[in-house]
């Protein structure tokens, strides 16, 4: 038969260039009937099948490439309800059906959303999604590729030829899609983008849900349905008691891949961690878990912060289903899960969201806005309506459908500033000439009031590393509506107090007091976190100064002042239990130093202050009030000691504790502090008891006032305050 298509139109499909090859591939009328019409290279002949009898149609090639077409006669058209019948070069046989006689499936309204950044389930609607289409099912395939010439879904069903199924392009929204029938859960796919330049490029899908395990990078199709939950008490008590601001709040942070391993070194499942993670993290009394990144990441030594599958959970421990077992878990053990979350950057990887359609497409093309130098990677655009849209929907992507309690946005300072990290002549101011990304800044807020609106008593805790105003502050007040900020300023200030010697801490002692004077500035979180034990600034435990007695003091101390100064609590794998070594992100902890007395002391004496935390209100209640917190004693720098007060309510005695650190190892005898009532007080903590690896000078439990006035009060308490010890105090009345 003679082709019914011009020669020009079988040239542009045989190179894979044709504009619209909807309006030419699959069923369409021509004179006489309809003209099917099927590129498949590698085959050696293709059958049309109507459904329901044994007889169709051999479609004549066309082309040497591999077109084929048809005419089912106009009296015959009825009965082609029709599948494809593809004889290949061996003579083997098999059936498949036609993805071009399939219409659209984005509605305009979809496209209108996504248009104005306002398409808060972009995960719904775009990557791989299994569907019925009409009565068929199969999977959906949707991108963002609004400058790309032409886009083609590739993978083992289509030998990764990209001349089989270039996509329906969405004009002028530029967006592409297909739905190929008789594809499911497991297949492997990539798309293949031809830019504006005409060069062919692999990309991994923006919105894949499950990806190959690095160094492999095709994504995977995976459906969600399967999972049932068994949170939906903790989901609603979350929903009902709101944010954390009244409650104690204190966070392990995570690395899944060097927590713990198997004992051949190899990493363990989701499931395998849930079964170790869980109990220790409620053994040792913290509130949450917060996990470093577990979104795909094709570089293990990004710990997980250069992301490339925003939408998938890393499948180095596991499928999607395992890690929602993973957080089931720990809800069902009364444990929040935080999730770090990286809309700051994205790597240059070429399977990635790099030039995506050939041009700059998530990212800024002028690099003075678009890359960060220090770190390699790309910004995002935040004043892209797609861009935002994508972030956004992931965002609540991991809140949604993982029951995530919160995020931890990572490097926020990096996305505030435009001239951040660089040089003079190495940014662009924006539109007032001033230093502020104001796109950003609109993103951060736009993102935490979608996240109170949309997902009640979940948080989103800002890494901040500047005085930024109002970062937790309400919208309404100005601010950026995070919920908590992490404390980066007494973080640092701390490290860099206690890495003095002791003898020298008094020429310092502001570092330990300065905090108070801006406390109240934000909501914050006191971190002693992952970045701090990496590249050369050495563990928690090594940080600290003189013999290893001293160290272990010191360090005691150090956390038991964090434990008790305002704000809500974050500490890192491994400094729980004094690791030696500095983190690695390839090895486990050195769990092996519990078999010595003084490293299982530390630990004994974090979870004792997580207990005490908890059960105490005094220490969180009035974590933002400066009610909550008062000084007996900030300025006694010649001993380097320091006396507070902390309150949940002022009005109430038994509310109250006394905080009492001496950061030297000279012990303070009859050590007096004014305090607020007379009567007994309880050594609720020493650090220096026997049990925590200590000398064991203390109170013996228990301690009088006197009425001898003293720091505001008309009654005061003598005292014993150890070696690099820390007391917590409690009125007995």
């Amino acid at each position: 038969m003679a082709p019914t298509l011009a020669p020009a139109e079988i040239d542009a499909l045989a190179r894979a260039m044709h504009a619209d090859p909807f309006a030419v591939l699959g069923p369409h009328d021509v004179d006489g009937g309809v003209a099917i019409r099927v590129f498949r290279p590698h085959v050696r002949s293709v059958e049309i099948i109507p459904f329901g009898q044994p007889d169709g149609l051999v479609l004549t090639r066309i082309h040497p490439e591999g077109l084929f077409e048809g005419v089912v006669p106009n009296e015959r058209r009825d009965e082609f309800d029709y599948r494809l019948r593809l004889t290949w070069s061996d003579g083997s046989s098999s059936e498949t059906d036609d993805a071009y006689r399939y219409g659209p499936v984005l509605t305009e309204f979809d496209l209108h959303l996504l248009a104005e950044g306002t398409h808060y389930r972009v995960y719904d609607r775009l990557g791989a999604r299994q569907i019925t289409h009409g009565i068929r099912r199969g999977v959906h395939f949707a991108v963002w590729a609004p400058n790309a010439q032409r886009v083609s879904v590739v993978g083992d069903f289509n030998a990764w030829d990209g001349r089989v199924h270039p996509m329906r392009a969405i004009r002028p929204a530029g967006y592409w899609e297909i739905f190929l029938p008789d594809l499911g859960q497991g297949d492997r796919y990539k798309f293949e983008v031809t830019g504006p330049n005409g060069q062919a490029v692999l990309k991994s899908d923006p919105c894949g849900r499950r990806f190959e395990q690095p160094p492999q990078t095709a994504s995977i199709v995976w459906h969600d349905d399967p999972y049932t939950w068994s949170d939906g008490d903790w989901m609603a008590e979350r929903g009902r008691s709101g944010q954390w601001l009244r409650r104690p709040m204190s966070v392990y942070e995570v690395h899944l891949g060097s927590w713990q391993r198997a004992s051949d070194g190899q990493l363990l499942t989701y499931y395998e961690i849930g079964e170790l993670l869980v109990p220790y993290v409620k053994q040792m009394g913290y509130t949450h878990v917060e996990l470093l990144p577990i979104m795909e990441h094709p570089f293990t030594g990004s710990w997980g912060y250069q992301v490339i599958g925003f939408f998938a959970p890393t499948s180095r421990f596991g499928t999607p289903d395992d890690f929602k077992a993973l957080v089931d878990a720990f809800h069902a053990a009364g444990i929040g899960v935080l999730l770090d979350w990286v809309p700051g950057h994205f790597p240059k990887d070429q399977h990635g969201l790099a030039k995506f359609d050939g041009t700059a497409l998530y990212e800024h093309s002028d690099p003075r806005q678009g890359e960060h130098q220090d770190w390699g990677t790309l910004i995002f655009n935040y004043g892209r309506h797609e861009v935002r849209s994508f972030l956004l929907s992931n965002a609540l992507f991991w809140l949604r459908e993982f029951h995530i309690d919160g995020l931890r946005v990572d490097a926020v300072a990096s996305m505030l500033y435009l001239d951040y990290s660089r040089d003079e002549g190495q940014w662009v101011p924006n539109k007032f000439g001033g230093r502020e990304n104001l796109e950003a800044i609109e993103f951060v807020k736009h993102l935490n009031q979608l996240v109170a609106h949309e997902c009640p008593g979940a948080i989103v805790c800002a890494e901040e590393s500047t005085s930024f105003p109002g970062v937790s502050h309400a919208i309404a007040d100005g601010g950026l509506g995070f919920t908590y900020k992490w404390n980066m300023g007494w973080m640092h200030d701390m490290l860099d107090y206690t890495k003095e010697e002791p003898v020298h801490r008094k020429w310092h002692h502001n570092k330990i007091t300065f905090s108070m004077v801006y406390a109240y500035s934000e909501r914050f979180i006191l971190p002693f976190s992952h970045d701090e034990v990496v590249h050369g600034k050495r563990s928690m435990l090594d940080k600290m100064p003189g013999d290893v007695w001293q160290q272990h003091a010191g360090l005691r101390a150090l956390y038991g002042y964090m434990y008790a100064h305002p704000g809500k609590k974050l500490m890192f794998m491994g400094g729980e239990i004094g690791q030696w070594r500095e983190w690695t992100h390839d090895w486990q902890r050195d769990w092996e130093v519990l078999g010595d007395a003084r490293h299982a002391g530390l630990q004994r004496w974090v979870r004792d202050l997580n207990r005490i935390y908890k059960q105490e209100p005094a220490l969180w209640e009035a974590d933002h009030e400066p009610a909550g917190f008062r000084w007996i004693d900030p300025d006694d720098a010649e001993q380097s000691v320091i006396a507070f007060e902390r309150s949940g309510n002022p009005s109430v005695l038994s509310d109250q504790l006394i905080a009492v650190v001496n950061f030297t190892p000279v012990p303070r005898m009859d050590y007096r502090i004014g305090v607020p009532a007379s009567g007994a007080y309880s050594e609720l903590l020493n650090s220096d008891a026997e049990t925590y690896g200590g000398s064991n000078m203390g109170n013996q439990g228990r301690v009088e006032t006197e009425a001898v006035p003293l720091h505001g009060h008309p009654h005061s308490i003598r005292l014993v305050v150890p070696p690099l010890g820390f007391l917590l105090l409690k009125p007995n009345n």
